[in-house]
């Protein structure tokens, strides 16, 4: 299924499917956890921030890192003009493949950058906010380790994102 942006603006729409070279994949937010970080995502999503963007930083058995345009590692920005604040959570953890959580550079320093895992990492636990799941296309995530399908060389691209508030077609994509 094809991501479908809503041009309805915020209101906390719970979906964003990201279409990418290696296919489509979903992930259901968890607002009334990480709400401003949720918001920053959604929007981010549904304003296109996200297309053209790479998965620049994959590491087997760990996580896949993208939403930064530059595709350094080092870009991106917030909706609320700079980096923002922290929402970890005791009830959300890196418990295994699939969890979506903020890329940041130490405490409160939460920016575009995302990543999502790719078995657990309960060492992150306390240090990046978990903000979502991926709830469609979790086949994927074999995908994006090296050494699979695609080549190591060929870097997993965005080409479009979007916000859903439909679950069943979310979780089709």
């Amino acid at each position: 299924m094809a991501a479908q942006a809503l041009t309805t603006g915020d209101q906390g729409l719970p979906y964003v499917v990201f279409e990418t070279s290696i296919g489509a994949f979903s992930v259901e937010l968890y607002g009334r956890h990480a709400p401003r970080t949720c918001k920053n995502f959604r929007e981010l999503a549904r304003t296109g921030y996200y297309d053209g963007t790479t998965f620049h930083r994959v590491i087997r058995g760990f996580m896949a890192q993208g939403g930064d345009p530059t595709g350094t590692g080092r870009g991106g920005e917030s909706i609320y003009g700079g980096k923002f604040a922290d929402e970890i959570t005791r009830e959300l953890k890196h418990v295994g493949a699939g969890v979506l959580a903020m890329a940041n550079s130490g405490p409160n320093t939460n920016g575009s950058q995302l990543f999502i895992t790719l078995a657990a990492c309960r060492n992150l636990d306390g240090k990046h906010v978990v903000f979502g799941e991926v709830v469609g296309g979790s086949d994927l995530l074999d995908a994006f380790a090296p050494g699979t399908p695609p080549p190591p060389e060929a870097k997993v691209v965005v080409a479009a994102c979007g916000v859903m508030d439909d679950a069943a077609a979310a979780a089709a994509a």
